[in-house]
């Protein structure tokens, strides 16, 4: 069997898509970094300097629990109740995702974009399943608020 360079130059073997999908991605985040976020300031504008964002906290509480940051030497160590309060965060930060992709779906359509170029952009196989995509998240958004102006929480 080819490995990964061999497999690249042999005609005869099928592509590896999640190989592929993994070089995409990369390189999505280079572009993006180079072309909106190449300096600080740049960087921070969706952040607030003040509040923490809740994805920020749910990065946080596991990179901190995980051993993928390290504390300072003041900082308390990350204990259940801080775990708790990352996992109560969890569903707004998974509503918060649904409205950024569904809005981008949305202005992805609107720059004339073709539900096959968006398949492929979120790795999906088939023009059919981007569309059933954006169905489920507008249904899910659309109950989500449905619920919250039905009951007056939020």
């Amino acid at each position: 069997m080819a490995t990964g360079s061999e497999q690249s130059l042999d005609p005869f073997s099928p592509p590896d898509p999640g190989r592929a999908r993994a070089h995409r991605v990369y390189a999505s985040l280079m572009r993006i970094a180079e072309r909106h976020a190449a300096t600080g300031a740049q960087r921070s504008r969706q952040v607030h300097p003040d509040v923490l964002g809740p994805h920020e906290a749910v990065r946080l509480v596991s990179f901190l629990a995980g051993g993928a940051a390290q504390r300072e030497e003041d900082e308390p160590e990350v204990d259940v109740a801080d775990i708790t309060a990352a996992l109560t965060l969890v569903p707004l930060v998974r509503a918060e995702m649904d409205q950024l992709e569904a809005g981008l779906l949305l202005m992805a359509r609107g720059r004339g974009m073709t539900w096959q170029e968006i398949a492929f952009g979120l790795g999906l196989g088939t023009s059919q399943a981007a569309r059933q995509r954006y169905e489920r998240l507008s249904g899910r958004l659309a109950a989500e608020t449905g619920s919250e102006a039905d009951t007056g929480t939020s």
